[in-house]
């Protein structure tokens, strides 16, 4: 009697163990964990200055079985946009676990940075938040692993890539700018007040071909300063932009002035999803010249150089508020 009590007990405990494992486990499926990078590209930065991922940024991550060229619009997912943040121990932890279905079984990885609030996988509605405290809030990186992962491949590697362009425009200046009557410093810079593109700022994005469709109307897109000289901005990456203006005031009348000042480029200036397009011009007292290297496209190595293009003194200058 006292054999088969044990016999019960242990059988007992056996069951429960099993049970406990497939609650908390999946039936022993191992936990989800990611290694996250921007790859040989960099995160966007306000001043010009390349960096990663650090300490405090977030990602939402979506996992699915099935069909590996659709991420399905209503689940069920494996994981289903959980959120993960970056440590200062350098690992990725997420806000609740993630498991495997199984471990057998392809799993498909899509995910996006910053953690936004996604409407659609295929045309998610975007709109850019151009200026400096809503600089990384714009930057949104997009990282898909379709191969077919299972559980034995963690961690789960994942390289973003930059959904937006950058624009940089740089500026040269003629010797036609003085300080003081007669002058006192020849040869200054003139002082900017502000640059702005003429461009559109909506678009819609397709996750799981990392494809950014332009919409909406163009408006005016203030660039944020680096230096007197030296501006930037993200931008929707689209064909018809052409139009750059910069403004000068609280320059010498003397000689130089103030005013607006023009760019219209012969041709589209690119904008293309993860490259940097920089525009270097000469300004000079009475029209703008594209400066020799003319407009580069490098990833965010150097690319396509434009050298032909000017630009001019408006006939009349738009009201300014």
């Amino acid at each position: 009697m006292k054999k088969y009590i044990i016999l019960s007990l242990a059988l007992a405990a056996c069951l429960l163990l099993a049970a406990c494992n497939k609650d908390n486990g999946r039936d022993g499926a191992k936990a989800i964990t990611v290694k996250a990078e921007i790859g040989s590209l960099t995160k966007a930065a306000y001043d010009g200055v390349k960096s990663s991922f650090a300490a405090g940024d977030a990602l939402s991550l979506f996992v699915w079985t099935g069909d590996n060229t659709v991420i399905p619009a209503e689940g069920p997912f494996i994981v289903g946009g959980v959120v993960n943040t970056l440590k200062e121990d350098g690992k990725w932890w997420p806000e609740t676990q993630m498991l495997w279905d199984d471990m057998t079984t392809p799993h498909y990885f899509m995910a996006v940075s910053p953690v936004r609030d996604i409407l659609s996988f295929t045309e998610d509605p975007y709109s850019l938040l151009p200026a400096a405290d809503s600089y990384q809030q714009s930057d949104l990186l997009i990282a898909t692993n379709v191969a077919g992962l299972v559980a034995t491949s963690n961690p789960v590697e994942l390289v973003f890539d930059h959904a937006m362009a950058k624009l940089n425009v740089n500026l040269t200046f003629r010797n036609q700018w003085t300080q003081g009557n007669p002058p006192e410093a020849p040869n200054t810079e003139a002082i900017i007040s502000m640059i702005q593109a003429t461009a559109k700022t909506a678009a819609t994005i397709n996750y799981i071909n990392k494809v950014v469709t332009v919409t909406g109307e163009n408006s005016s897109i203030l660039l944020n300063k680096v230096t007197n000289a030296s501006w930037t901005t993200l931008m929707v990456p689209q064909e018809g932009f052409r139009t750059i203006e910069i403004f000068l005031s609280e320059n010498d009348e003397w000689w130089g002035g103030n005013g607006l000042y023009k760019f219209t480029h012969s041709a589209d200036i690119p904008l293309e999803s993860g490259k940097v397009t920089t525009v270097n011009l000469i300004v000079g007292r009475d029209q703008i010249n594209l400066k020799e290297g003319g407009i580069t496209i490098t990833d965010w190595a150097a690319g396509e150089v434009i050298n032909n293009g000017e630009a001019q003194i408006p006939e009349i200058e738009p009201e300014q508020d």
